[in-house]
């Protein structure tokens, strides 16, 4: 399973989105406010989750603000970590 693919399937499950099915997450779709519409709790715990099921730390918003735009930026975020 690629990153976006787990990233999509880990989402659903850890932050209770059940109206949502993997296929359903566009790659590049905005996480909060218009796109999946987290909000600044799901934040918190999507950093959580991050760390727990990729082993990738975000350390602060101004690192984790970039990387928490979109599946893509994320899992671009996810794969520059675990390879550095």
């Amino acid at each position: 399973m690629d990153i976006k693919a787990k990233l999509k399937q880990v989402l659903i499950e850890e932050l209770n989105l059940e109206d949502l099915t993997p296929e359903e997450i566009e790659d590049d779709a905005q996480l909060f406010g218009e796109g999946l519409g987290l909000d600044s709790l799901d934040a918190v715990e999507l950093v959580v989750v991050i760390q727990k099921h990729f082993g990738v730390e975000i350390k602060d918003m101004e690192e984790g603000r970039p990387a928490l735009q979109s599946i893509d930026s994320l899992a671009a975020f996810i794969e520059d970590k675990q390879q550095g």
